[in-house]
């Protein structure tokens, strides 16, 4: 019988709840627990891969193909349990197929209400495909009192009713926040908050108070006595060195054993946080740094690139150095060209990530040529194998190369894909169609050459399987002509008809890749690449 474990926010949004949940479900699996999480999003949209990424930050994209919330980066990251598409569900998502089936007349002329319709589903989708886990852990995304959540909100009290006793478990997130002038910590907002939740009907049964300063065990009593919880359950959760601090600063704080004295769990065994402990000693004890330059669109807003930051913190604990990230504008290269060598000669290795549109494009291209020309090591992840295509073509005297996504062109190197077999078929798309869900998305296998650069990167593999999101392709009939300038095509589709890795032999660390490598990255498992790519720029740090 799975337990579930509900988690609200209040008073403000970002207060960290998916860490949170990340950081719990990782200390419930260190008792040897088997854990799931999933996240309710309440907006209206069927998932987030149409929006902006300064609107939501990045689109984490799972192995079954779904594009959800970035909190499934944090899951999987923290417990290693690869997410599917039963992990994330959306207002959008629910109000759609429950349109759907009114249109199908499943409904047999009911009048299709918010209770009991939207809420029923909602809670289908939190009881479906349990499987064998201990705990599910579900988020719910927005803060308390927030209109469009209410639905999700009455699941939650329905379920805390239909559930056997002690098999659900509610964890408040709130902000004790500190108020300078007055030199105090103030409870109200938390008091509010939990008035707020306990007006919809859901009692918290653990408050995790983020703050910036230590809680006073005076004031966690007054939290407890004005929410009605233990002062036990009153969680301090200050800020913390880095993320992977988190879980044993709230072991520390006694929030798994809260946790699990709430559903009556007394003879639990004692977390085994060894691994959590050798990744932090490794990010904060590094024996060197490198600066990486991540050349990209979308440099604003670092959540947008919150896998990619990730991974090459990861790429840094397996070389333990510390990974500086200078985030560049790919724009002010096309503005101020004569910058660009001032700003990418300090750096120890160039990447260029993945993105969407034309903006960009020329200064990511010209990043790509410094790279090739001063030998320092490049790593292009999607947009960036293309672009490095095009620079490719371009260096074999194919002035005109570029992308049928920038628009029409004499020279599409790189043109949407509309056609690709999937393991349930071909798979085909129109152009000019949807752009919700139509990419190519979620895992699928790559054929390596023996003896390429990259097999031994993976340890000397020639099958592997990584996780896709986009719609253009390199355009196969153009690799004669860029294989001539150098470039090496090592990574192909195991129908060899679409491109996905591109390495250059006389470099001293040259990689494309069609995939996000970035997804499937773990601090106690580094993805390769990007281990074999910040060990490249620690060699370059010694040629500097």
């Amino acid at each position: 019988m799975a337990r579930y474990i509900f988690i609200t926010g209040g008073v403000v949004s970002s207060l960290g709840k998916g860490l949170m949940a990340a950081s719990l479900a990782a200390l419930l699996q260190a008792r040897g627990y088997k854990v799931r999480i999933r996240k309710f999003d309440p907006y209206l949209n069927v998932d987030p891969g149409t929006m902006s990424p300064y609107q939501h930050g990045e689109v984490y994209v799972t192995d079954d193909g779904a594009e959800t919330d970035l909190d499934l980066g944090h899951y999987e990251r923290f417990t290693g349990v690869s997410a599917r598409q039963s992990d994330n569900i959306t207002s959008g998502r629910v109000y759609r197929d429950i349109i759907a089936k009114e249109r199908r007349g499943d409904y047999l002329g009911a009048t299709v209400q918010v209770i009991p319709h939207v809420t029923d589903a909602i809670k289908q989708f939190a009881l479906a495909d349990q499987g064998d886990h201990d705990f599910i852990l579900c988020e719910i995304g927005g803060t308390v009192g927030d209109i469009e959540s209410l639905p999700f909100m009455e699941a939650i009290r329905q379920l805390r009713n239909e559930l056997e006793p002690l098999q659900t478990l509610s964890v408040h997130v709130t902000l004790v926040p500190y108020i300078a002038a007055a030199g105090e910590l103030k409870t109200k907002p938390t008091q509010h908050s939990v008035r707020e939740l306990a007006s919809l009907g859901i009692k918290p049964d653990v408050l995790l108070c983020r703050a910036e300063h230590p809680i006073p065990d005076g004031e966690r009593q007054k939290i407890a006595n004005f929410c009605n919880v233990r002062k036990e359950a009153v969680i301090p959760a200050l800020d913390a060195s880095s993320i992977y601090s988190v879980p044993l600063q709230y072991h520390e704080q006694g929030l798994d054993d809260e946790v699990l004295r709430g559903f009556g769990i007394t003879d639990a065994n004692e977390p085994d946080l060894s691994s959590w402990d050798d990744v932090v000693d490794r990010r904060e004890n590094p024996e060197g740094e490198v600066t990486i330059g991540v050349v990209g669109k979308y440099v604003g807003l670092q959540d947008a690139y919150k896998s990619l930051n990730e991974a090459l913190v990861h790429g840094g604990m397996a070389n333990r150095v510390k990974v500086n990230i200078r985030w560049i504008d790919a724009e002010v290269f096309e503005q101020a060209p004569a910058d660009i060598a001032a700003a990418l000669e300090p750096l120890h290795g160039i990447l260029v990530p993945g993105g969407f549109g034309e903006r960009g494009s020329e200064g990511k291209i010209a990043s790509v040529r410094f790279a090739r020309e001063r030998s320092v090591p490049f790593f292009g992840i999607c947009l960036g194998m293309q672009m490095a295509c095009i620079e490719s073509a371009r260096l074999a005297g194919i002035d005109q190369a570029s992308s049928t996504e920038f628009g029409e062109t004499s020279e599409p190197v790189v043109g949407i894909i509309t056609e690709w077999m999937s393991e349930e078929g071909v798979q085909q798309r129109e152009e000019g169609g949807d752009l919700g869900g139509t990419m190519r998305l979620g895992a699928y296998d790559a054929k390596l050459s023996v003896n390429s650069h990259v097999s031994s990167v993976y340890g000397g593999a020639t099958d592997i399987s990584e996780r896709h999101r986009h719609r253009y392709e390199v355009n196969s009939a153009y690799i004669d002509r860029l294989e001539g300038t150098g470039l090496v095509f090592s990574g192909m589709s195991p129908d060899g008809l679409l491109p996905e890795i591109v390495e250059r032999p006389d470099h001293p660390w040259f990689v494309g890749v069609q995939f996000h490598p970035e997804l499937k990255s773990r601090p106690f498992d580094p993805h390769p690449l990007f281990a074999g790519f910040v060990a490249a720029a620690v060699e370059q740090s010694r040629l500097v």
